[in-house]
């Protein structure tokens, strides 16, 4: 993956649109007006209100109320679609009809398995790039860990466990399923799942409290956990919202020598053993990018650049973004089934899970609104 500029490029900026300008929309907006080859040409929010501060904050006078009236008006060279999730379908699929040439959604992407078939197979037959969004697999360092893992250089993968699994499942459980497709370098193909509290298992929701066990195609066996089997943390400091942040460990994977331990956008690797047998420390060098401040939203912003300029390959897809909502139902489904294996592919594509609320409808219809002075205030990345 791609993520450095290069002054001398010559090439032309390419044109970018945010599609539904709340808190996280506004973060692209930020990213893609902070990059020297991208151009922040219009924004379409239906909050009229941070609709006219989010423009006077990005010096963008093309402002429209819905998707329709912007494409009739402008087709960007990318459209980052940040609406709430029951309007990602529409906007994806009529940028992508458009002729807009790259489209990010972010997770959920759907609560139906069948609008992500829709929105794959669409963005598939125009010829569009499908991007996923704001996902810490995107991460510089866990991309570049997941090379040299498919490379070999910490020999054959032969085992995992996932840490934490978020009880949101197509919310934050998205983020440890894609990071374990990821660095396994396998689709999962079965899921046996257990599932609490009982009023959590038999609901539509996505919310609930999980255990199980994932079986790999490539045959690993992966147990997963809802509560922390080990108490290892990263903290960093959140400059954007004043906190320590702290992230527990979220996935361990290993071979016969080494073992790589996931920490969203953080990774420790272990690789060999001392004389007493116990693992060594291994300080892998990464390549340098620029852009931290905005942390893995760089990764994914950056590899959408790059797959419509030259075709490469994409940090996170809508395929991974589909995957992760397949397995989730999978999870419900199994624990709903009383326990019963859940092979992969789901057959049956009208399956889904409702996303949290606030997921689903956005922060203005589920009693968190966003201020005016929030929306007009500039932010300036999540770390130092």
């Amino acid at each position: 993956m791609f993520i450095l500029y290069f002054p001398g490029d010559s090439l032309k900026k390419l044109k970018v649109a945010i599609v539904g300008c709340g808190r996280l929309g506004q973060q692209y907006a930020t990213a893609y007006s902070n990059y020297p080859d991208t151009e922040l040409i219009a924004i379409t929010e239906h909050n009229s209100e941070r609709l006219k501060a989010v423009g006077n904050r990005f010096g963008t006078n093309n402002l429209y109320s819905n998707i329709e009236s912007m494409l009739k008006d402008i087709v960007p060279d990318i459209a980052a679609v940040v609406t709430p999730t029951k309007w990602m379908k529409e906007s994806v699929i009529k940028c992508s009809n458009a002729g807009v040439k790259g489209i990010s959604t972010d997770k959920p992407m759907a609560a139906k398995l069948s609008d992500a078939d829709e929105m794959i197979e669409v963005c598939k037959a125009n010829g569009t790039i499908f991007a996923g969004g704001n996902l810490a697999v995107a991460h510089n360092h866990v991309q570049e860990t997941a090379r040299w893992i498919k490379e070999g250089k910490f020999g054959q993968i032969i085992g995992g466990v996932v840490n934490c699994m978020a009880d949101d499942l197509t919310g934050g459980g998205v983020q440890w399923i894609s990071a374990l497709r990821l660095l396994m370098d396998s689709e999962i193909d079965q899921i046996i799942a257990w599932g609490k509290p009982k009023s959590y298992v038999f609901n539509s929701s996505s919310v609930m409290h999980s255990n199980g066990i994932f079986t790999m195609v490539n045959g690993i066996q992966v147990p997963f956990f809802q509560d922390n089997i080990i108490n290892v943390y990263k903290e960093k400091y959140r400059k954007d919202k004043s906190t320590l942040n702290r992230t527990k460990m979220g996935l361990d994977i290993w071979s016969n020598d080494s073992l790589i331990r996931w920490f969203w956008e953080d990774i420790d690797i272990y690789k060999g053993f001392d004389n007493l047998g116990r693992r060594k420390p291994y300080i892998p060098k990464y390549k340098d990018w620029q852009w931290k401040e905005f942390n893995y939203l760089t990764g994914s912003t950056r590899s959408l650049i790059n797959a419509v300029r030259t075709g490469s390959k994409l940090a996170i897809s809508g395929h991974d973004l589909r995957q992760a909502i397949e397995v989730a139902i999978g999870i419900k489904l199994s624990a709903q089934m009383g326990n019963v294996p859940i092979k992969l592919p789901l057959n049956d594509r009208s399956q889904s899970l409702m996303p949290a609320q606030a997921r689903w409808v956005g922060g203005d219809l589920s009693g968190n609104p966003q201020t005016i002075s929030e929306a007009s205030a500039n932010w300036k990345g999540y770390y130092q």
